[in-house]
């Protein structure tokens, strides 16, 4: 596990990383879900210093009875800032077309919807111009199982992906990420109200922890093994979404 003392060299290395990798694929250009919420700003920042903001497009994808108004004018207003191409693609019309299914969703199936309906935006807009698709979860959310399957999951890279959510806050500080996304309360915004903390039960600071030490097998403080057994129990229940999907083998061993 690589740790970094100071936050400066945690955003060199990044930066450096993320151009480098362009330079593997042999390509220029990316595109990512810009949200409203400080993952996602993060990213943006990263990228438009890693490979040039004239190669960066950002795509606003609300659904307009769940998205709140103020996601949408910070999200404009970062992709402003950071003079990035801006999209704003309302995704109402795509989700209308499943209520002709000859079977009814469940709501988790209806909220998952919109992750998986701004997966399908996003590599519609990266296969016609030949970029790639940034994704914007972190450690904190993968190892929670926090994310949609094929949805907020389907991306060709993960800038922030082994940043805790602590780190992400840190780092988004440092780079001069304005102060709304900082204090926002985070949320997927799969449906009205919703928060990552609640919905998980336990706090971010609380996850991030607890994590590293269940991840490298050290010991859980005391008076905090029951926080510790929920997140081990959340991993465990999650793995499958961290798969790929398996290839059932021909061999009998």
């Amino acid at each position: 596990m690589v740790i970094f003392i100071k936050i400066n060299e945690l955003n060199s290395v990044l930066v450096k990383n993320i151009a480098n990798f362009f330079t593997e694929q042999g390509k220029t250009k990316v595109v990512l879900g810009l949200s409203g919420g400080i993952d996602s700003a993060l990213v943006l920042s990263l990228l438009t210093e890693a490979i040039g903001k004239s190669n960066v497009t950002a795509i606003f994808m609300p659904n307009k009875a769940i998205t709140s108004d103020k996601s949408g004018f910070d999200a404009k207003k970062l992709a402003v800032l950071l003079a990035v191409k801006f999209f704003v693609v309302e995704i109402d019309g795509i989700l209308a077309s499943f209520s002709k299914l000859p079977w009814i969703p469940s709501d988790i199936a209806k909220a998952n919807l919109n992750a998986r309906t701004r997966a399908l935006v996003l590599y519609n807009y990266a296969n016609s111009t030949e970029c790639l698709v940034a994704g914007t979860g972190n450690k904190s959310e993968f190892y929670m199982g926090y994310f949609t399957k094929y949805g907020d999951a389907a991306a060709d890279f993960f800038p922030i992906g082994n940043l805790l959510k602590t780190q992400v806050r840190a780092l988004s500080e440092y780079r001069g990420i304005p102060h709304e996304f900082l204090e926002k309360a985070p949320s997927a915004e799969l449906w009205k109200g919703q928060e990552d903390e609640k919905e998980m039960g336990l706090t971010y600071a609380e996850l991030d922890e607890l994590l590293p030490l269940i991840l490298e097998g050290k010991k859980i403080p005391a008076g905090k093994e029951k926080i510790g057994e929920k997140i081990k129990k959340q991993i465990k229940e999650t793995e499958h979404k961290r798969q790929n999907p398996k290839i059932i083998p021909l061999s009998s061993t």
